[in-house]
């Protein structure tokens, strides 16, 4: 209702609008791809051609509906509402894919239906459903959803010492920035270890200038850059200074960094 998708695919297939909203939602609730598919269609989908709102374009008679489309849908919301109390009531685990992945094949048992039905089969609609599926099952398999677990929204983080820095900083959905940089490394009995974790969006790290640091990164789409340097990914780093511990081949700070999507920058103060 929010963009007139719905009732555009409803107006396109003969599918009740209602159920086209119905399974926007189950699919934004089984791995959260409803929302990204409807909002693609909402760009893509070309505007109503209707002169006036409300109106309609006249139609030529059709014949009598077939029940194909209707039990499609029945089936599809069976095999989903069947999955999902699999999923709630026993030890099996079912991700995203395996939700979307059965309603494609009910959609495409449905289609085959079609092909032998006479009269207004819903084949456009079945179609148009399972083009919705067919996107919501890919970007489900490309998306990393599973490091995506730590919430929505910026962080921040700038511990002043070295025991204020966390053993691990996990991040959901949102910019990141872990900020060491006034950590004083001059009197450490071990070096500091710390792991940053982040799903989707820019990760910034910087350290302190006279520290000596390892750092790896694993980087799942997105550029990663560090010291300036883009495109490497792992290594070790003299810091610059005057201390007796800097470029002694013992780094002061160990990280690794784990990221779905988006920047990894790592940099000194």
């Amino acid at each position: 209702m929010i963009g007139g998708v719905g009732g555009g695919l409803a107006e396109y297939s003969g599918i009740d609008a209602l159920l086209w909203r119905v399974g926007f939602v189950a699919l934004a609730l089984a791995g959260g791809t409803g929302v990204l598919v409807y909002l693609l269609l909402w760009l893509l989908m070309p505007a109503s051609t209707t002169d006036e709102p409300g109106s309609r374009r006249p139609r030529p008679p059709a014949g009598p509906r077939s029940p194909v489309p209707g039990v499609t849908i029945a089936g599809l919301f069976i095999v989903v509402g069947t999955l999902a109390l699999a999923v709630r009531f026993s030890d099996w685990d079912v991700d995203a894919t395996g939700f979307l992945g059965g309603a494609l094949i009910v959609v495409g048992l449905g289609l085959v239906a079609a092909a032998f039905t006479r009269g207004r089969s819903g084949r456009a609609g079945l179609i148009a459903l399972g083009a919705v599926l067919s996107v919501a099952l890919v970007t489900a398999e490309t998306v990393p959803w599973d490091d995506i677990d730590g919430g929505i929204g910026d962080r921040s983080y700038a511990p002043a010492s070295a025991a204020e820095v966390r053993p691990s900083y996990e991040g959901g959905v949102g910019n990141m920035t872990v900020d060491l940089s006034g950590v004083d490394v001059s009197d450490l009995d071990a070096p500091i270890r710390t792991r940053v974790d982040h799903g989707m969006g820019d990760v910034e790290i910087v350290l302190p200038r006279d520290a000596d640091v390892r750092v790896s990164v694993d980087s799942g789409i997105g550029d990663v850059r560090l010291f300036g340097r883009k495109g490497l990914t792992e290594g070790t780093f003299d810091g610059t200074g005057t201390g007796s511990w800097v470029g002694d081949g013992e780094p002061e700070i160990i990280l690794d960094v784990d990221a779905g999507v988006g920047t990894v920058e790592v940099t000194r103060d």
